[in-house]
């Protein structure tokens, strides 16, 4: 980023102006000049929905030509949020859940020198002659630092005033609420509009005061704001009523007619808000209230026709006024009623300059409404980078068709729904003469009173179109109606049939193929079904959370996700590609099915479930079902997972009990419950990190990790752990990872709840339960959430009255924040709700589901979420606290287990045929750091390199008083190598290698495997009961990793005898046995595989078949070349991946760079009185028995390099 430009404390505003050089994007060189920026620029002024959708279009249409660097100027100090879905801001009361856009991404486009912003900053003034807007900004640290005019500090400056120069002016001020200025009253405290988050947060505010609770809340307007507005105060649970004042005869005059309205009238009225209509406020009453003597607020309002109502606060939502006073006042032309006058390609009056969403009067007509915005924003964006090699678009008259949900009343009105009144607009109505509204079209009306369901579908007279309509509490079929009407095709069935509704709910994506390309899905964002249907032909988008970030359908209102979905289905289909929720092709079921199926009928072992309902009775599984089926096992049963028939089922991290690393070792992560530690254990985990030559990390999981632990030394790490009181922390399982928690109670003196001591219970509650997938929680003891509680997936906030429970969150590369499961939850209730909610998790979701997914996923979403567990709406939630408690009581630390069974222990060998004790160990001197006390240069000379870990494949280096393995090479290393077509020169002899006892298999568990050594080379072998012995090498060739013996076995049931082995690392499945192979069904003969060695998953890599059997002396022979040939092409030391072969590293670079930087800082300090500079920079040290003197920043000391 660049520097800072400000300007001296005692400048005066307006002194100078930004220049385009203060825009400019990227770091440039100290002892240089920045390239001058050549773009054009765009000023944006207004930062809403309209606004940021017009930026995300342009930067993906500008992403080649790079034409236009960006600046938004935002008079609220948010970046832009979702203005639709405002009311939900009382019920959780975060602004960041309505930003369309995260603040990273702002940062992001930044940095990528695409766009700056400005918040809080007003444009008070065009020049259009010019081309400068003038600007008023109010916040003391702007948005962006390199447009401030003055140096950040902490005392508040005065508004920063600037002028900025633009090559194109983009006007996307909105509208205002409509205020009621001529009503006596209108300015006093509690009167309100409905509009920004500023008036919601003075709202909550106001009505929090406690003369205000208990009063009745009044809302002027009857129209959608004002419903909003409504149901914004009755979840704020502060007044004792709602009152709606309408003028009109009924609600939502301009989209219903009398019919609908009346009938919304009695829906709202049913949900507890007093609907009266045809009433004005004439003047608002003010007075001093008893119960909290201040300032006067509103007490009451006087009617036009002569009535009075007390009432404690009034908002008004009657209507918006077009924001063009910026435009009339720089001459540009506006409508009579309100708004700039734009063309066909939405530029104003002047040159150079647009407007765009509802400041924008196309053919003198403004819209209020979000989608004629958006389609605005997309005409602009693809004119101003496209239209020089594609025709322009031009705007044209949009679509007004609305479908919402207001006080849970489902509305939609679409197409030209006032033609019977009006006269049809359309002009595929040819007029005969006559009254128009009554002989061209018909309408058809069905009203149902005790549903409250209300439609009324307009036709052509002939009814062979459809024109518009309307529909209240059944809204399924809009978004298919809506087509109908855009496509003005003649109807191939009899309009009755449409009033009654299709079978299928169009809403549900059921009929999603049946409509035409088009079609808009989603109206907020102005995204078609070809827009969807495209992203996924072309291969961008292979999940539907990836269609919803590429098209941002589904991201407003989310009305239209069921329909985004099927299409997604449908697509996906034809691909070949079905959307299908097998667990495997073993199986024809979902992880769910098989969850239920082996609770009913038992099942304990994989050759149960398998002959009982997979597809062929005597498969072994693949790497996919495998361990599904043992994390069900032990959701079920929870017996160790090392256990005889179930070791072979895991994955290699639950297999070793530990993550396993890019270069073959392994993680050891003692369990940290609630992030709680006592010296002592601190200690001990300080010393083994030591004895072993561990890379030691304090996680986000408030634990520490220790990496690089070997196979052979876990026992003996482990041993030293549980000893010392600890658990495994089961960082390797799909299982509760960890509880975070900030101190709470115990030391904050802002906590309102113990969240370190409800931490600890939860952790040491659910430990060790396997489920879909990890878990992850946090308790926070207050609303400050240090803990970050809301985006985990099960979350907690102490409150004064007990906990909210968030659920469903989600960090990761696909955040989610949590829903708001139970709100004051008391303490004792606590475990009883995620008792049902963690079970109800692990029977019914998907197989490596998040729990973030599986929600969103869920028919109903939280709401349903909350019947079930809350409501008990299935009657099962008793059921779902049995099953857990069950599970609870069972637990073991499977490591302490470990510890205590030598035959578990032999599994942690590295290679079978080697006995640890005999093997040579390392010199300690070589895996252990240097102390940290030794200076850079003593370390680097003192250390030795490399470190010989050599059976690890990795050479290991030493970085920041730490090891680790060196970086990977781009590439695996390994090209143009054919592992499988190796022959060899010398003579090939049989040679024992091991004992058959050390691959016993049986029934219950048909696979096992070991790692051996010959010389220096090493190599897998694999027994399959029933299909014999394979013999590998145990490098996969993907990276160069030594891992092979510790992957899974699986088959395909539709290609008979085929067999494979997946390496754990990165899933490349390679081939022990080609489809059709003829082998014996004894367990003695030799396999020369011929045709074996391939790569399933990337036909580029191959490793080398060994010709292997089992003879009479119960010994593995293998078919080998001699030792020296064998080692030249398969030696350890021949792959090893070793330091450099990456190049110079990630932070090359940057390492010289920053390095510069700080020799010529250093070079700038010398000659500076008082300051002494000593070798590579540093300052003096402060003699013995002297407290050291930190300078910051200039004046007369050195600043803190950072």
């Amino acid at each position: 980023m660049p520097p800072l430009p400000s300007k001296p404390a005692n400048s005066t505003q307006n002194e100078e102006d930004i220049s385009p050089a203060s825009f400019s994007h990227g770091a440039s060189s100290p002892t240089s000049s920045p390239a001058p920026d050549l773009r054009k620029r765009i000023v944006i002024a207004g930062l809403g929905m309209v606004a940021v959708a017009f930026i995300e279009k342009l930067l993906k249409l500008d992403e080649r030509r790079n034409e236009y660097s960006l600046l938004v100027l935002g008079e609220e100090p948010h970046i832009a949020y979702n203005r639709v879905g405002l009311t939900s801001y009382f019920e959780h009361r975060e602004v960041e859940r309505l930003y369309l856009n995260p603040q990273s991404w702002y940062d992001d486009q930044h940095k990528l020198g695409k766009l700056n912003y400005m918040l809080s900053t007003t444009v008070a003034g065009i020049d259009p002659v010019g081309k400068m807007v003038t600007v008023h900004s109010t916040i003391n640290v702007p948005a962006t630092p390199i447009i401030t005019k003055y140096p950040i500090s902490g005392v508040t400056k005065p508004p920063v005033i600037n002028t900025i120069p633009y090559d194109i002016l983009i006007i996307a001020t909105g509208s205002s609420a409509s205020a009621p200025t001529s009503t006596p009253g209108h300015n006093a405290p509690g009167v309100f509009l409905y509009r920004a988050l500023g008036d919601l947060d003075g709202l909550i505010t106001y009505s929090s005061q406690p003369h205000i609770k208990g009063s009745t809340g009044a809302v002027v307007g009857g129209g959608l704001l004002g419903l909003e507005a409504a149901k914004a105060m009755l979840d704020l649970a502060n007044f004792g009523k709602v009152v709606i004042f309408d003028k009109n005869k009924w609600v939502l005059s301009r989209q219903l007619d009398e019919d609908a309205g009346r009938l919304v009238g009695e829906k709202i009225r049913e949900l507890g808000v007093d609907l009266m209509s045809e009433k004005r406020v004439k003047v608002i009453k003010t007075g001093s209230y008893e119960v909290e003597r201040g300032p006067e607020g509103v007490v009451g309002v006087e009617f036009e026709d002569g009535g009075e109502m007390d009432i404690g606060c009034i908002c008004y939502a009657i209507g918006i006024k077009p924001r063009d006073e910026l435009a009339r006042a720089a001459g540009l032309t506006c409508s009579e009623r309100g708004g700039i006058l734009v063309n066909d390609e939405l530029q104003t009056s002047s040159p150079g300059i647009y407007a765009i969403g509802e400041c924008a009067a196309w053919n003198k007509e403004t819209y209020g409404l979000i989608a004629p915005g958006v389609e605005m924003a997309d005409v602009l964006a693809f004119n101003l980078t496209q239209a020089k090699s594609h025709t322009p678009r031009t705007f044209k008259r949009p679509d007004l068709s609305t479908k919402l949900k207001l006080l849970g009343v489902d509305v939609a009105s679409f197409g030209d729904y006032f033609a019977d009144r009006d006269g049809p607009s359309s002009v595929m109505v040819p007029r005969r003469g006559g009254k128009a509204g009554a002989q061209q079209v018909k309408a058809l009306t069905y009203k149902d009173p005790f549903a409250g369901v209300y439609k009324k579908y307009i036709f052509t007279g002939d009814g062979k179109k459809l024109l518009g309509g309307m529909m209240i509490g059944d809204t399924r079929d809009y978004i298919k109606l809506v087509a109908m009407v855009k496509n003005k095709k003649e109807l191939d069935v009899p309009p009755g049939e449409f009033i009654l509704g299709s079978k299928k709910s169009g809403d549900d994506g059921d009929d999603a193929d049946e409509l035409d390309d088009d079609t808009q899905i989603c109206s907020c964002h102005n995204v078609t079904k070809g827009d969807i249907v495209q992203v996924v032909k072309d291969g961008s988008c292979k999940s539907i959370g990836e269609v919803k970030a590429c098209t941002k359908a589904g991201t407003g209102c989310a009305g239209c996700m069921p329909l985004v979905q099927g299409i997604f289905n449908c697509e996906m289909k034809k691909l070949g590609v079905e959307v299908s929720n097998h667990l495997c092709p073993h199986f024809a079921y979902s992880r769910i099915d098989l969850f239920n199926i082996i609770s009913v009928k038992r099942y304990t072992t994989l050759p149960e479930v398998m002959s009982a309902i997979g597809k062929t009775p005597d498969s072994l599984g693949c790497e996919v079902c495998k361990p599904a089926l043992a994390s069900i096992f032990a959701s079920l049963h929870n017996h160790h997972v090392l256990s005889t028939p179930h070791a072979h089922l895991q994955d290699t991290n639950d297999k070793y009990l530990g993550n396993i690393q890019r270069n073959g070792t392994f993680s050891v992560v003692p369990r940290v419950a609630g992030g709680e530690i006592t010296p002592d254990k601190l200690i001990v985990i300080g010393n083994v990190a030591k004895k072993y030559g561990l890379y030691c990390k304090i996680t986000g999981g408030q634990r520490i990790d220790m990496f690089g632990a070997r196979k052979q030394d876990l026992v003996d790490i482990w041993t030293t752990l549980v000893a010392a009181g600890m658990e495994s922390g089961h960082a390797y399982a799909k299982s509760l990872r960890t509880i975070k928690s900030c101190v709470g109670t115990t030391w904050c003196r802002f906590g309102v709840g113990d969240s370190v001591g409800l931490a600890i219970r939860l952790e040491n509650r659910y430990k060790s339960i396997r489920s879909p997938h990890k878990l992850k929680s946090a308790v926070s003891g207050c609303v400050r959430e240090c803990a970050e509680a809301q985006n985990k997936d099960f979350g907690l906030i102490a409150t004064d009255k007990g906990y909210n429970i968030y659920v469903g969150g989600n960090g990761g590369s696909k955040p989610r924040h949590g829903d708001l499961l139970i709100k004051d939850c008391p303490p004792d209730e606590v475990i009883p709700v995620l008792d049902r909610y963690l079970m109800f998790y692990i029977r019914t979701a998907d197989k490596l589901q998040r729990t973030a997914r599986w929600l969103e996923a869920l028919p109903g979403g939280v709401k349903y979420l909350r019947e079930v567990i809350l409501e008990d709406k299935l009657g099962i939630a008793k059921d779902l606290e049995e099953q857990m408690s069950v599970l609870v009581s069972t637990y073991f630390c499977e490591w302490a287990e470990v510890v205590k069974d030598s035959k578990k222990q032999e599994r942690f060998r590295q290679f079978a045929n080697i006995d640890p004790k005999s093997a040579p160990s390392e010199d300690p001197t070589t895996i252990t750091p240097p102390p940290e006390s030794e200076n850079e240069k003593e370390l680097e000379a003192r250390l030795v390199r490399p470190v010989d870990l050599a059976d690890n494949g990795i050479e290991i280096i030493q970085e920041r008083g730490q090891l680790r393995p060196a970086y990977w090479p781009p590439g695996p290393g390994t090209e143009g190598v054919d592992f499988r077509s190796l022959t060899f020169t010398g003579p090939m002899s049989w040679e024992p290698i091991i004992h058959s006892s050390k691959l016993e298999t049986s029934d219950a568990a048909p696979t096992a495997s070991v790692a051996v050594k010959r010389g220096d080379t090493q190599l897998a072998i694999f027994h399959v009961r029933g299909r014999g012995y394979f013999a590998t090498q145990q490098m996969c060739p993907h990276k160069r990793a030594f891992v092979l013996s510790d992957g899974l076995i699986g088959d395909d049931p539709a290609k008979p005898g085929q067999l494979w082995v997946s390496c754990p690392q990165h899933k490349r499945n390679f081939e022990l046995a080609p489809p059709n192979s003829t082998t014996s069904s004894s367990d003695n003969s030799c396999h020369p595989q011929a045709m074996a060695g391939g790569c399933i998953t990337d036909p580029t890599l191959s490793i080398k078949i060994f010709k292997v059997e089992l003879r009479q002396d119960g010994m593995l022979y293998i078919e080998l070349p001699p030792v020296e040939e064998l080692d030249a092409v398969l030696g350890t030391k021949r792959w090893i991946v070793r330091d450099g072969e990456a190049g110079e590293g990630p932070f090359g670079s940057l390492d010289r760079k920053l390095e510069k930087e700080r020799e010529e800082r250093m070079r700038g300090m010398k000659g500076r009185k008082g300051v002494k500079v000593g070798e590579r920079g540093s300052p003096p040290s402060t003699p013995a028995g002297q407290k050291e003197r930190v300078m910051v920043g200039g004046g007369c000391g050195v600043g803190v390099d950072w």
